[in-house]
């Protein structure tokens, strides 16, 4: 069953969601700030969970034993590496760093295929979650009297899904990209991975936030995927400039 602090999540962005349906300027302001944190948190917790759900059913039952399948954050994060500082880029730069981690004992999966499942299934699980949002946001528009600013927070809620599934299928070490290639690598470049796992990450994000053209390439393959599932780039970027108010 979910845990308590899951739900206390959930609540949050539904907060959010509600206050961004008032006429007040703050409130919606405020509303899409906890709309879109409480959000994250939520795909933060169905990302890992995925990776966990697929490992148990492939044959890994300690993840179970871990506390992995009941979705509470804290089982997924580290306070200030996995979780305040991801928190600290989204609303300092709006780049979603992955944040959760589960550990998975590799020896108990049946293949190597399943193996690159678990990898693979955190971020599809962004993906869908981006899907599902951008389809709500066009059911939100056929509606009476759509509400505009719920609209532009769930937009840039489900821009921020895409672009955390394009980082994290990037097959960088650290990354989720790859660890679905990893087992069918050569043991030295698997353990070459394994030495510049804790640094690899962070010189990408270096790399998408201080040089222009991988970022460009980067943020144009976002918005293409992005727009082909039916998202709206300018709901995302009004969305956007009410979560990062201070830039504005």
């Amino acid at each position: 069953m979910p845990s308590p602090v899951f739900w206390g999540i959930v609540a949050v962005a539904i907060l959010g969601g509600v206050l961004t349906t008032l006429s007040s300027n703050t409130a919606i302001v405020a509303g899409t700030v906890l709309l879109v944190l409480g959000g994250w948190g939520i795909s933060l917790c169905l990302h890992e969970f995925g990776h966990a759900l697929v490992a148990y059913k492939g044959g890994d039952h300690s993840v179970r034993f871990k506390g992995y399948l009941n979705l509470d954050i804290r089982r997924y994060t580290d306070p200030v590496f996995s979780l305040l500082i991801p928190l600290l880029f989204l609303l300092i730069g709006g780049v979603p760093l992955p944040g959760g981690a589960v550990w998975i004992d590799n020896h108990a999966l049946r293949s190597r295929g399943i193996r690159s499942m678990v990898s693979l299934a955190g971020p599809l699980s962004n993906l869908v979650i981006g899907i599902v949002l951008s389809l709500v946001v066009r059911l939100l528009a056929n509606t009476a009297n759509p509400p505009a600013a719920l609209a532009e927070g769930l937009s840039y809620l489900a821009l921020l899904q895409i672009l955390a599934f394009l980082l994290n299928i990037i097959p960088v070490p650290g990354m989720d990209g790859w660890g679905a290639i990893e087992p069918y690598m050569s043991y030295e470049a698997q353990r070459f991975g394994q030495q510049v796992r804790p640094y690899a990450p962070f010189v990408l994000f270096v790399l998408l936030i201080g040089v222009s053209g991988v970022s460009t390439v980067f943020f144009n393959i976002t918005d293409s995927i992005f727009t082909a599932v039916g998202g709206s780039d300018l709901l995302a970027e009004l969305g956007q400039q009410n979560f990062l108010f201070w830039r504005h």
